[in-house]
């Protein structure tokens, strides 16, 4: 009799634990089949959550990143993780690091590890390429204390991977757009009228539609590399400004007041303009070649309709 037949019937399937599982978790889920072909299980913190998890034919875990001793549960029980948690963003002891993936990290290395950890991580940790192409080979420079964090999240899961065998792969993501996600599009900014930088001082913007994201993370939790980083990035090539006005046209709403830089602190709240201080356009090779992604909305022209 061979192993896989020895084993108890609930453990002969994958297991696929998803740590984070939000907006994109769900569509990932749905993309592995609601539960048919995988076994699916999702950390949650809210009890409340239990039924519209199990409706979409995945098991809750009650867990807190948050608090390390909840976690005790998660040692053993997955054969792939898919962690899409962002780190905290409140005070913290140390601001470059992420508690919660190290506290992920620590309860999953205290039995049998996953065969792959699939880690959601930021574009972000780049910082300011100055519209200049950027791969994954690009040292990383990151500006801000998010991304930060997700730079302390890719090394400490990538050193799990040296040291124990398990196959990571941290997921560079940009803006995540869909016409059907809550804050997907550019529509709500477009109505409230606010501005964009003008030609002459505006950045290169990087997205992904989040059906394609979430197609990225199933297939990198079975053809990712091993302590691998992946830039998820459609084909679109335009600066922000060219983003609204291409959404404005398309939604049929006026195209947004154009400003200069030393002007927008007036103009823009101070999340928006540190997006703003970042400009890079993205190599996404090793997603179609690594991963054999095929996008289903290469660029956001296609990705905005609200067909798509």
């Amino acid at each position: 009799m061979s192993l896989l037949g020895a084993l108890p019937a609930r453990f002969r399937r994958e297991r696929v634990l998803i740590v984070g599982c939000g907006d994109v978790g769900l569509r990932a889920a749905r993309a592995l089949g609601g539960g048919e072909r995988v076994r699916l299980l999702a950390l949650t913190s809210s009890p409340a959550r239990g039924p519209a998890l199990r409706a979409q034919g995945i098991t809750p875990l009650q867990g807190d990143l948050d608090d390390p001793r909840s976690l005790r549960r998660l040692a053993g029980l997955a054969t792939r993780v898919l962690h899409l948690a962002p780190p905290p963003s409140g005070e913290l002891a140390d601001w470059r690091l992420d508690p919660r993936t190290r506290a992920l990290a620590r309860a999953l290395a205290q039995r049998s590890l996953p065969v792959a950890l699939v880690y959601g991580s930021t574009t972000g940790v780049y910082g300011d390429r100055q519209g200049r192409w950027t791969d994954e080979a690009t040292p990383v420079q990151p500006l801000t204390p998010r991304a930060w964090r997700r730079v302390d999240a890719e090394a400490m899961l990538h050193w799990l991977g040296r040291a124990t065998g398990v196959r990571t792969t941290a997921l560079r993501i940009p803006g995540i757009y869909a016409p059907d996600r809550e804050g997907g599009t550019p529509r709500e900014r477009l109505q409230r009228g606010t501005p964009v930088l003008r030609a002459e001082d505006d950045v290169y913007t990087n997205h992904i539609h989040a059906d394609d994201l979430a197609r990225a993370c199933v297939l990198a939790l079975w053809r990712g590399r091993p302590q691998r980083n992946v830039n998820v990035v459609d084909d679109t090539e335009l600066r922000m400004g060219d983003y609204f006005d291409l959404a404005a046209d398309l939604y049929g709403l006026p195209r947004p007041l154009r400003v200069a830089r030393d002007a927008a602190g007036d103009a823009l709240p101070l999340v928006l303009l540190s997006f703003m201080s970042e400009s890079r356009r993205l190599h996404n090779r090793r997603m179609k070649e690594e991963l054999r992604l095929r996008l289903r909305h290469p660029t956001v022209a296609e990705g905005l309709r609200p067909s798509a």
